[in-house]
């Protein structure tokens, strides 16, 4: 490891951020609320892609007390297409218990603020050192890489031995008279300028301690060992329609899109023939759709629908007006499906 002083270390990062940090709504106000709601909304989500969720959140709920007394559909229909929905049920869960244990007010501590739904060490580490100057350092992906590449640290960022020694540097490092611009600039020297790829080494204010830069590499580090198999999955719905309505269901088992709507929906670990489909449905003549591709981190969706004219509702299904389909939060695939039949505008 680089026997870099951590105050050099710091010091760059500081005199960097104030020159190249991004204008973010979050930063031009750094209240509780504003930071836990962009953390949530960008974990496994780029800034350019969350950002109009985070605005679109804040006009909707101006503040932790309107957010938990919306309606859980309300909330995972404004987060439709970020994925991951537990995030979003998260959210609300969390909101809800400030309100309800801590008097709409969020605790200023990185232990307390673990131990609300949806808030781990990073989240945790953010509110506490962005709003209430803790000191507290955070730990996510560009901060593994800046820390790798610096260091020369080697250790697998998915073993559990490297959230321990990642984190215990990171706290070694952090700036104590502003760790809440420390802990930003850290993160935004990751995301802008230590890149995974082409990394902007040539004008890096790190350069002269960096140990990748001086051994060549960057390529190589963080070591990232643990490759997760991604899984094929074939749906094929059949979609039932009464006049202008759809039946639809909402997803309550412990799997992807849960508590979003979608319809009757017949899997399969391989894809299978019309013949067979056919046999499923119970009926013979069927035209389905083309295929849809849906990638998910770890999985692959290939889906077909099949739309069924119904000459009166079925009593145990539930029907909704187009109107109200809409109004359904839904997984993006049926959303595509659903515009491409013109179902929705």
């Amino acid at each position: 490891m680089s026997k870099a002083l951590p105050k050099n270390f710091a010091n760059q990062l500081l005199l960097w951020y104030n020159d190249h940090k991004r204008n973010l709504p979050w930063r031009l106000d750094p209240q509780p609320y504003n930071v836990w709601l962009s953390e949530i909304i960008l974990q496994q989500t780029r800034v350019s892609q969350g950002l109009p969720y985070y605005q679109r959140f804040v006009e909707k709920y101006p503040n932790v007390q309107a957010l938990a007394s919306a309606p859980i559909q309300e909330v995972m229909r404004l987060w439709q297409g970020l994925g991951y929905y537990s995030r979003a049920r998260n959210l609300h869960a969390c909101a809800k218990k400030i309100c309800d244990e801590h008097q709409g007010v969020f605790p200023t501590t990185f232990e307390a603020l673990k131990k609300l739904p949806g808030i781990g060490d990073y989240t945790a580490a953010a509110i506490a050192s962005i709003c209430f100057k803790e000191v507290v350092a955070v730990v996510d992906g560009n901060v593994y890489r800046v820390l790798a590449r610096t260091f020369g640290i080697d250790t697998d960022i998915n073993s559990p031995k490297a959230k321990k020694e990642f984190f215990s540097l990171a706290n070694t490092l952090i700036s104590r008279e502003s760790p809440d611009d420390y802990n930003q600039a850290v993160m935004e020297f990751g995301a802008l300028h230590c890149t995974p790829q082409n990394p902007k080494c040539s004008t890096c204010p790190l350069g002269k301690i960096c140990v990748a830069k001086q051994k060549d590499l960057q390529s190589l580090l963080p070591v990232k060992e643990k490759k997760v198999k991604v899984r094929k999955r074939y749906f094929y719905y059949v979609v039932r329609k009464q006049a202008q309505s759809l039946a639809m269901k909402r997803r309550e088992s412990k799997d992807i899109w849960h508590s979003l709507y979608d319809f009757d929906l017949h899997e399969s670990q391989k894809p299978l023939d019309e013949a067979t489909l056919a046999q499923k449905v119970g009926q013979i003549k069927l035209s389905w759709s083309p295929e849809y591709k849906h990638v998910l981190t770890h999985q692959i969706i290939f889906a077909r629908f099949v739309l069924l004219e119904e000459k009166s509702k079925r009593k145990d299904l539930e029907y909704f007006s187009l109107k109200k389909v809409a109004e359904l939060p839904k997984p993006v695939l049926i959303s595509r499906y659903l515009k491409a039949e013109g179902f929705l505008k």
